[in-house]
């Protein structure tokens, strides 16, 4: 498996089980730029309940590499291989890591995931609001209006609730902020 240039672009690795944690800590430690989302759960003992932080995406891990880093983080104990399509790792576009990071920054404890077959929503644009500037899709999931990143690569969908006021419809064609969005997405 190669890629094609030596620019940098986010990829999705699959991880042994329960080890996204550590092959974090040994990727960080080797310097190369990755991204865990984890969310805050709570956990009761006999005795205690405790927040423990645990992967949104169970098995997954986002790395920023080029040719360079490529195999480096295959050769790290921990990582499995790379979510690939035809024999190439299959790139995520850097707008939708940042509308995860967004997610998870602002609605932790709000964020869903699944791996249901959602029909396709309206493209829209979060105008107000943490989630300015977030592009997803608005779908009905278990009776509420919620805003959705389909990760289409992994076969997930990661939901969180959103106003319907706080949304317009995508229209990069017609309205310029809009459209600087669009150019930010590629593969979208």
């Amino acid at each position: 498996m190669s890629l094609v240039n030596s620019t940098y672009q986010w990829l999705a690795v699959y991880t042994r089980s329960r080890s996204e944690k550590k092959l974090l800590s040994e990727l960080v430690k080797k310097g190369i730029d990755c991204y865990l989302p984890l969310k805050i759960e709570k956990r009761q003992w006999s005795d205690r309940i405790k927040k423990i932080e645990e992967p949104l995406l169970k098995g997954y891990l986002f790395v920023k590499v080029s040719n360079k880093e490529y195999f480096n983080v295959l050769n790290t104990p921990g990582a499995v291989t790379y979510v690939s399509f035809e024999g190439k790792a299959a790139p995520i576009p850097e707008k939708q890591i940042n509308d995860l990071k967004t997610f998870m920054k602002f609605y932790n404890d709000q964020v869903d995931v699944t791996r249901e077959s959602l029909s396709k929503g309206e493209k829209v644009i979060v105008v107000t609001g943490p989630l300015k500037g977030v592009t997803g899709e608005i779908t009905d999931f278990r009776g509420k209006n919620r805003i959705a990143l389909r990760f289409e690569n992994l076969g997930y969908c990661v939901l969180t609730d959103i106003a319907l006021q706080d949304v317009e419809i995508y229209k990069p064609d017609l309205i310029p902020s809009h459209r600087k969005l669009a150019d930010m997405l590629t593969d979208y």
